[in-house]
């Protein structure tokens, strides 16, 4: 019997050892699912405050459309909160690149007056508005990158109609019945020029830090530096003059192309509205931040064949 002792000493020992290996690896598996749980409502709460402050900067974009001007509050129980602020689009520029693309047959505005807090066209209002006063511009188009093969058949050509009114004071506007329009046309292609009689493009241009493959340069009045095409505007270079300029893109149908304007040395004035909105969750660790842009439209370009009159109308 002695002799057996060590045998059950050492099974005994054994056997502690597989209860403390047990329990370890018990422990280690709680310890695990309770991490991962206090993870999982860490990452839930992370997303929530992160969804509010999304929603906060969802909400200053709407408010500042609404007010139209910089603004700042707070939203919902949570304390979420906003900060909207708002400038304007090539405001003080020499050029601009239109932050959309567009098909064949859709137009965009470029303007050269000021627009006030209500829309209202306006130069050098006391809140300091300044509008466009020079004498040329160079309309730049289709994509550079990758670039747009000129005698493509859905190589993209543009119209530009520029309305101006030699009637404006240069401080509001009138009611703009003496309105009229210039227009110049551009294309690339040179078997369609045979056909259409467009005016050949000068070739690659630089706008709004963008590039373009075309170019067309206008001269809105007489000009000394004899540019592409002479509009002859009598107005040009007084205030309120040129009003906006419409660019309609033709012959691109299959994909979208983007529009610019370079004006050097002259400046534009604001071309819509940016507003850039920080949303900040209530407990202040999630910060979210939207970018949105509200361009200056104008009329389509149907209402160029249609009749206006303040009174009956005479066939």
């Amino acid at each position: 019997m002695p002799r057996n002792l060590p045998g059950r000493v050492f099974q005994k020992g054994q056997t502690l050892l597989i209860v403390l290996l047990s329990m370890a690896a018990i422990l280690t598996l709680v310890l695990s699912v309770i991490s991962r749980s206090v993870t999982d409502v860490s990452f839930s709460r992370l997303d929530e405050d992160a969804l509010r402050a999304f929603s906060a900067a969802e909400a200053g974009i709407e408010r500042a459309l609404i007010v139209g001007t910089s603004v700042s509050d707070t939203v919902g129980p949570s304390g979420s909160s906003f900060n909207a602020v708002v400038s304007g689009i090539a405001e003080g520029a020499s050029s601009f690149a239109y932050p959309t693309e567009i098909y064949s047959g859709e137009s965009v505005y470029i303007w050269f007056v000021s627009h006030d807090a209500n829309g209202d066209l306006v130069c050098n209002a006391p809140g300091g508005l300044p509008c466009f006063t020079g004498l040329t511009g160079s309309f730049c188009w289709g994509t550079a990158d990758p670039p747009t093969d000129p005698d493509g058949a859905t190589a993209p050509a543009i119209e530009v109609s520029v309305f101006y009114d030699p009637a404006l004071t240069g401080v509001s506007a009138g009611n703009f019945s003496s309105v009229r329009v210039g227009r110049a046309t551009f294309d690339a292609n040179t078997s369609r020029r045979l056909s259409n009689n467009f005016v050949v493009d000068q070739g690659a241009c630089g706008a709004g830090g963008e590039n373009f493959a075309f170019s067309g340069d206008i001269a809105f009045g007489t000009d000394a530096n004899s540019a592409t095409v002479d509009l002859g505007i009598p107005c040009v270079g007084s205030n309120g003059c040129l009003l906006a300029a419409r660019v309609r893109a033709i012959y691109n149908t299959d994909f979208t192309h983007p529009i610019g304007l370079d004006v050097q040395p002259a400046t534009l004035p604001a071309q819509g509205r940016k507003i850039d909105s920080t949303g900040t969750s209530g407990s202040g660790e999630s910060v979210r931040k939207i970018e949105a842009y509200r361009t200056f439209g104008g009329p389509p370009p149907i209402f160029d064949a249609s009749v206006f009159s303040q009174e009956s109308v005479i066939k």
